[in-house]
C-alpha cells in the first residue's frame, strides 16, 4: 500500500493532502505517526490538486512526517444475529465489556437506496404505551416520525419508555430496537444504560451511545452505522426493527462544524446547503420492500434551538418525514410527563394504520372529538385570562374543564405505565362522557351507543 507524505495543513478534523493519486469519496485513510500509532480517517473531498482527510479521532500528534495510506474500502458494519443485547460506541465497538462482534457480513454503512417502485405502503400499527402517540399521533410500522422537543425537557425519558414498550399487538413477528444516541454527555450515558439494563429492554435491542467529547466526525457516522444494523435485522433477518436517532440536532452541529473546517459557504444559520440531502439521506431509510418480512420504522429526536420550530434543522425535517410530535415546555412546567402537546402534533400515516381490525372501529371518531374539544377548551383559556371564567357560557365551561382533565388524565401518564391502544381509547370515552352528548358531533351515534359509557353501564 503506497505511502504519501504530503501533508500540507490540518484544519480541526481535516487533514489536507496533495499530489495524490486519484482516490474515491468515502475511502478509508490510514495515517502512521512518527511514533508508528495508526488513525483512521475517511476521504471526504478529493481533486486534482488535494484530498481532504477527515479524521475520526483527535488531529493530535499527526504532522508533515506522518504517512498517509489509501485503503481503496469504505467503511463498513460488521453485522451479526448476535449484535442484540450489545452497547456499542458511536464508532460500532464494543463499549459494554463484551466481545468484539463476530461478523456473519459486513455492510456499507451508506446503505442502498430503495427503489420508490419496491417500497410497500406502511399499514400496520405500533403500540408505543403512550396515549398522546397510540390513539392520537398513531406510529404505523415502516413510518418515519420525527419527535420535536426543547432543551431541558424530557425527550430522552420519552425515548427510552418507547424503546422499552414498543410493540406490535398481536403480532408474534420478533421485534427489535436499534436506539443511536449521538453527542450525550456522561450523565446520560449512565442513565440509558443502566435503564436499558434495569427494565430488560436491552435483550431485543442494539445500543450506539456516541458522547459530546467524541470527535465530531464519529457523530456523522453512529446513525448510518445504526440504520445498517437496523437494515440488516429488517430485510435479512426478518426483525420489525423500530430506530430511535437522539439527538439529531447534535448530528447537525457536526454537519456545521465539519462545514466549518473545509472553509464551505454556509447555508442557513450556517449550517450547510446540503444539510437537506444529508438528512434525507439517514430519514428515507426507513419503510418496508415488498416481498420481503421485515421492516424500518423510525424515531428520530431533535431538540429546537430556542424552541423555534421554524429552525432549519425541524424545518427541513418536517418537510422530509411524516409528521412530527412535539414536546411541549408549558406542559412540563405544569409537571405533566409526557409534555406531548397533540395540537400541533401530526402523524400523516395514522390513518393507514387504525380503524377495525388493527386497532379499534372507533378510533378515528374519537381521535377526532378530543382534538377538537381540546383545542377548543385550549383556546379558551386566553378568553378566560380576559373576561374571568364566570363571563363563559355553561356550554364553554364544560370545554374548559375538558381541556384541564385532557392533560391531567389523558396526556399525564407513568414513566413506567405502558397502556394499551384499548386502554387509551376507553380513557378517551371517559373524558368525552364529561361532555354533553350533543357537543360529540364528531362520533357516529351507533359508535356512541357501543362505546359510551352511560351505554356500557347499562348493557353491564
Amino acid at each position: 500500500m503506497k505511502e504519501y507524505r504530503t501533508i500540507n495543513k490540518i484544519a480541526g478534523p481535516l487533514v489536507f493532502v496533495e499530489k495524490t493519486e486519484p482516490v474515491g469519496y468515502e475511502e478509508l485513510v490510514n495515517i502512521v505517526q512518527a511514533d508508528g500509532t495508526v488513525k483512521r480517517g475517511q476521504v471526504l473531498d478529493t481533486s486534482d490538486d488535494f484530498v481532504v482527510v477527515q479524521v475520526f479521532e483527535s488531529t493530535a500528534g499527526i504532522g508533515r512526517d506522518s504517512g498517509v495510506r489509501f485503503t481503496g474500502e469504505t467503511i463498513k458494519m460488521p453485522v451479526s444475529r448476535d449484535m442484540l443485547g450489545r452497547i456499542l460506541s458511536g464508532a460500532g465497538k464494543p463499549k459494554d465489556g463484551g466481545p468484539e462482534i463476530i461478523p456473519e457480513k459486513r455492510l456499507d454503512i451508506g446503505g442502498a437506496a430503495i427503489n420508490p417502485y419496491a417500497r410497500e405502503s406502511p399499514a400496520d400499527f405500533i403500540q408505543t404505551g403512550i396515549s398522546t402517540i397510540d390513539a392520537t399521533n398513531t406510529l404505523v410500522r415502516g413510518q418515519k416520525l420525527p419527535i420535536f422537543s426543547g432543551s431541558g425537557l424530557p425527550h430522552n425519558e420519552i425515548a427510552l419508555q418507547i424503546a422499552r414498550q414498543a410493540r406490535v399487538p398481536g403480532s408474534t413477528e420478533e421485534f427489535a430496537v436499534v436506539f443511536a444516541a449521538m453527542g450525550i454527555t456522561k450523565e446520560e450515558e449512565n442513565q440509558f444504560m443502566a435503564d436499558f439494563e434495569r427494565t430488560g429492554a436491552l435483550e431485543h435491542a442494539v445500543v450506539f451511545l456516541n458522547l459530546a467529547d467524541d470527535p465530531a466526525v464519529e457523530r456523522i457516522i453512529t446513525p448510518r452505522l445504526a440504520l445498517t444494523t437496523a437494515e440488516y435485522l429488517a430485510f435479512e433477518l426478518g426483525y420489525h426493527v423500530l430506530v430511535i436517532l437522539t439527538d439529531m440536532t447534535n448530528y447537525c452541529e457536526a454537519l456545521r462544524q465539519i462545514g466549518a473546517a473545509r472553509e464551505e459557504v454556509p447555508g442557513r444559520r450556517g449550517y450547510p446547503g446540503y444539510m437537506y440531502t444529508d438528512l434525507a439521506s439517514l430519514y428515507e431509510r426507513a419503510g418496508l420492500i415488498k416481498g420481503l418480512k421485515g421492516s424500518v420504522t423510525q424515531l428520530s429526536i431533535l431538540t429546537m434551538p430556542g424552541d423555534d420550530i421554524t429552525h432549519p434543522i425541524p424545518d427541513l425535517s418536517g418537510y422530509i418525514t411524516e409528521g412530527q410530535i412535539v414536546v411541549n415546555r408549558d406542559l412540563h412546567r405544569k409537571g405533566i410527563y409526557p409534555p406531548i402537546n397533540v395540537l400541533p402534533s401530526l402523524s400523516r400515516l395514522m390513518n393507514n394504520g387504525i380503524g377495525e381490525g388493527k386497532t379499534r372501529d372507533d378510533h378515528k371518531k374519537v381521535t377526532d372529538q378530543m382534538y377538537a374539544g381540546y383545542a377548543e377548551g385550549n383556546d379558551l383559556r386566553g378568553l378566560v385570562a380576559i373576561v374571568g371564567k364566570d363571563a363563559l357560557s355553561e356550554r364553554d365551561q364544560r370545554l374548559l374543564e375538558f381541556a384541564d382533565h385532557f392533560e391531567n388524565r389523558f396526556v399525564r401518564q407513568g414513566h413506567d405505565e405502558n397502556r394499551t391502544i384499548e386502554d387509551s381509547l376507553d380513557l378517551a370515552w371517559e373524558l368525552l362522557a364529561t361532555l354533553p352528548e350533543e357537543l360529540l358531533v364528531r362520533i357516529d351515534r351507533g359508535l356512541i351507543q357501543k362505546y359510551h359509557p352511560k351505554y356500557r353501564n347499562k348493557e353491564a
